[in-house]
C-alpha cells in the first residue's frame, strides 16, 4: 500500500520568539524535582498540537492575544515553569524559579482547516510548520525554557496550539491539568478550579534507597540483530480503531479476559504484528511497556493537583517465538498482568533505582512502548472557542525511540468516536505489518475510502 508525501503549499509567518512571564511577581526558589521526574528517558521536549476552529460568538477576540494573556496568568499558579532547570550533585534536577519566562511565538498561515482535509486526522503531518524551534535539551538543560509555545492563525479563524514542554516537569496528566487551568483563564477565571500541587519529595528516593521490585524495563540488553531498531527509511501510518475494529478485536479475547480495556487489546495487536513484521528471532526476547499512572496506587492516593511524573513503564516480557505462536490473549494476559504490578512500592523502588543506577534508561532493544493520552483529554482543552478538532502529539522529525507510540481520541470524517494509534517502523517492515493487521483484524483495517479503519499518513 503506498503512501504518498503531504503536498499542501502555505506559508506560516511567524514573529519573533518573545518570553511571556508570570502577570505578578512570583517566589524566587529553589524546588527540587523528584527522582521520578528526573530519569534520563524524561530529559527531552514533548509537544502537543490542538487544532481549533472558528467560533462565532468569539468574533471579535484575537486568539492570539486572549491566549498569551491567559497564560501570564496561569504562570502565578504554575511559576516553576517560568524559571529554568539547574543540575546538582549525582545529576540531580531541580528547577531555580526565576519568573524569566516561557517562549511564545505568534504566528500567521495562509491556510484554512478545511484545505489540510485529512491531514487534520492525528498525527499532525504538518507538525513541524506550527512548533517553536526546540533547542537540544542535553546542550542547553540549564537555559532553554520549560515551556515553549505557538499560537498560529489561520485565514478561517481558526487556530492551532502547539505546546512544547519538558517533560521533566510533568506528564501527560500534569500537563492536561495545567492546559485546563490555562483554558480556565482564558474565559475569565481568577484562579485554577484545581490548585496546583508540587509535592515532589512525594516520589523521592528514601534513605538510604533499595530496589525492592524487579525492574526489566531498566534492563541493559545488547542489541544482538541488526535492524529492530534502525532509524533508517522509516515510514509512519496510523490505525483507526472504531467501534467496528474494537469488536473484531475482542472476538480474539478469552472469556476470563473479557474485561480487559481497549487498550490492553490494541497494544497487544501491535506488539504480535510489529514483532512478526520485524522477524525477530524466536528465541529473542522482545518487550512492550505500558504506561501505568501511579497516582491511584498510592495510599492515600497523590494530592489532587499534583502535576509531576507519576507513572512507571513496567515491561511485559516473552520470547518473539511464544508472543507469535501462541494465541492472542497470550499478549492481552501478559499486558494485564504487567500493569497490575505498579504499586506505591513498585514506585518507590524505581525511584531508588534512579539514584544507586544513576539515573539509567530504559531499554530500547526489542522493546516498545506504548501511551493511553486518551485521559488527558487534550481535546476537551476549550480556550473559549470550544473543543478541538484534533488534540495530540507532535511528530518528531528526529525520533529518539522509534518504537515508542500512543494511543489518542479522535473522532473519525464518519463521526464515529475511536481511538488512534500511530506506528513508526522501516518501510519493508511496514508492509509486512500491515499484511499482520489486516490478517489479525479480518481486513477491517483498510486504507481511507476503502473501509473503515486505517488513516493513512508519512513522515
Amino acid at each position: 500500500m503506498a503512501s504518498s508525501s503531504p503536498s499542501l503549499s502555505f506559508t506560516v509567518r511567524k514573529c519573533q520568539p518573545e518570553l511571556v512571564t508570570p502577570a505578578i511577581p512570583t517566589p524566587h526558589e529553589t524546588k527540587l524535582l523528584s527522582d521520578i521526574d528526573d530519569q534520563e528517558f524524561l530529559r527531552f521536549t514533548y509537544s502537543i498540537i490542538q487544532i481549533y476552529r472558528n467560533e462565532s460568538s468569539m468574533a471579535n477576540k484575537d486568539s492570539v492575544r486572549v491566549i498569551r494573556q491567559a497564560l501570564a496568568q496561569t504562570l502565578v499558579f504554575y511559576y516553576p515553569f517560568a524559571g529554568r532547570l539547574r543540575e546538582g550533585r549525582g545529576r540531580k534536577l531541580m528547577v531555580d524559579c526565576t519568573g524569566e519566562g516561557v517562549t511564545f511565538v505568534e504566528a500567521d498561515a495562509d491556510i484554512t482547516l478545511d484545505q489540510f482535509g485529512d491531514a487534520l486526522q492525528p498525527p499532525f503531518v504538518y507538525s513541524s510548520e506550527f512548533l517553536c524551534d526546540v533547542p537540544d535539551p542535553q546542550e542547553e538543560l540549564t537555559t532553554c525554557p520549560l515551556l515553549l509555545i505557538q499560537v498560529t492563525r489561520l485565514k478561517c479563524g481558526g487556530f492551532i496550539v502547539a505546546t512544547g514542554w519538558h517533560h521533566t516537569m510533568a506528564d501527560g496528566a500534569g500537563l492536561s491539568q495545567f492546559m485546563n487551568a490555562w483554558a480556565e483563564m482564558a474565559r475569565g477565571a481568577r484562579a485554577p478550579s484545581i490548585a496546583p500541587v508540587w509535592r515532589r519529595e512525594l516520589l523521592m528516593a528514601r534513605d538510604p534507597p533499595r530496589i525492592t521490585r524487579n525492574h526489566r524495563e531498566y534492563e541493559h540488553i545488547e542489541d544482538t540483530k541488526v535492524g529492530t531498531n534502525s532509524h533508517d527509511n522509516l515510514v509512519r501510518r496510523s490505525f483507526f480503531f472504531g467501534p467496528t475494529e474494537i469488536a473484531a478485536i475482542r472476538r480474539l479475547v478469552p472469556y476470563h479476559l473479557r474485561h480487559c480495556t481497549a487498550f490492553d487489546v490494541i497494544t497487544a495487536c501491535l506488539w504480535r504484528c510489529r514483532t512478526k513484521a520485524l522477524q525477530i528471532e524466536p528465541d529473542e526476547d522482545v518487550r512492550m511497556m505500558c504506561i501505568v499512572n501511579a497516582r491511584s496506587r498510592f495510599k492515600p492516593p497523590l494530592p489532587v493537583g499534583y502535576y509531576g511524573n507519576a507513572f512507571a513503564y513496567p515491561a511485559a516480557i516473552t520470547t518473539a517465538g511464544k508472543l507469535c505462536g501462541n494465541p492472542f490473549g497470550y499478549a492481552v494476559e501478559l499486558i494485564n498482568k504487567v500493569k497490575s504490578e505498579v504499586t506505591e512500592e513498585y514506585m518507590h523502588s524505581v525511584a531508588d533505582l534512579m539514584v544507586i543506577k544513576g539515573r539509567c534508561m530504559l531499554t530500547t532493544v526489542r522493546s516498545c512502548l506504548v501511551t493511553d493520552l486518551t485521559r488527558a483529554r487534550f481535546r476537551d482543552v476549550d480556550f473559549g472557542w470550544g473543543k478541538a478538532v484534533s488534540g495530540a502529539p507532535a511528530i518528531d522529525k528526529a525520533e529518539p525511540f522509534p518504537a515508542a507510540t500512543h494511543i489518542v481520541s479522535y473522532k473519525n470524517p464518519k463521526g464515529e468516536d475511536g481511538l488512534v494509534l500511530p506506528v513508526l517502523l522501516p518501510a519493508e517492515a511496514m508492509n509486512r505489518f500491515l499484511k499482520e493487521m489486516d490478517d489479525l483484524l479480518g481486513n477491517t483495517n483498510q486504507p481511507t475510502g476503502a473501509g473503515p479503519g486505517f488513516i493513512k499518513s508519512t513522515i
